[in-house]
């Protein structure tokens, strides 16, 4: 069994499990897009970010492909990864300001501005369908092709592939199609309308090391008439 400290719990954790699994055992929320139970982690949308190490040394990673190292210290709600997974949502926003998932987790983050320009994009090349359709679907019909600004996802040389079922797994678990949003206005990146409008406490919270991490925050529960 390895040891490791996440927000100041101790917890064990047999060897070989993530960061993200060790969290989500003790129950800490730690916002996802690009990893699913039962698929291979890929790291892709870097949304699982915490924050391990201490002092100058800290250092921010992806937790759903970390593996849990003995005596390891993770914070997986500092300002600094609160900071970074908001940059995160702003980004993927501007990719795919439709889905709906990214618009409930822009809404849950507080986030009211988008930043970036537009793109309106259909993918944000998190892997998930590729992945589906591989390691589940055992079709591999689909996958990576090009790089850089170029990558995308299709079959090669984009001629239907012989080996699909259209079994419709990679639509299903395609966080940028399988709900969209439907507002017909452009310069309204963020909608908001899904908004969880329970008022949250993360500015108010005098510790930049560690900032609130209940889901929902009890805090506010409590406050509620």
């Amino acid at each position: 069994m390895i040891t490791l400290t996440i927000n100041g719990l101790d917890v064990s954790v047999e060897k070989g499990t993530t960061v993200l699994e060790a969290a989500q055992f003790l129950g800490f929320p730690i916002p996802t897009l690009c990893h699913m139970e039962g698929l291979t982690p890929y790291g892709a949308c870097r949304l699982c970010v915490v924050e391990i190490g201490e002092g100058p040394g800290a250092r921010l990673v992806s937790s759903c492909t970390y593996p849990a190292e003995p005596g390891l210290k993770v914070r997986t709600a500092s300002s600094r990864v609160m900071r970074a997974r908001k940059m995160i949502l702003e980004l993927l926003l501007a990719s795919c300001p439709q889905s709906k998932e990214i618009q409930d987790l822009a809404s849950k983050f507080e986030i009211t501005q988008q930043r970036f320009r537009q793109e309106y994009s259909d993918c944000i090349l998190c892997g998930r369908c590729v992945r589906m359709c591989e390691e589940q679907m055992m079709a591999k019909a689909i996958g990576f092709r090009g790089r850089g600004e170029k990558r995308s996802i299709g079959t090669p040389f984009d001629v239907p592939s012989d080996v699909c079922r259209q079994c419709g797994g990679c639509i299903y678990v395609c966080p940028a199609c399988s709900l969209r949003c439907t507002y017909t206005q452009p310069e309204k990146a963020i909608c908001g309308g899904c908004a969880n409008l329970s008022p949250p406490c993360l500015e108010k919270n005098p510790f930049d090391d560690m900032m609130c991490y209940m889901d929902p925050c009890v805090a506010c529960e409590i406050k509620k008439p």
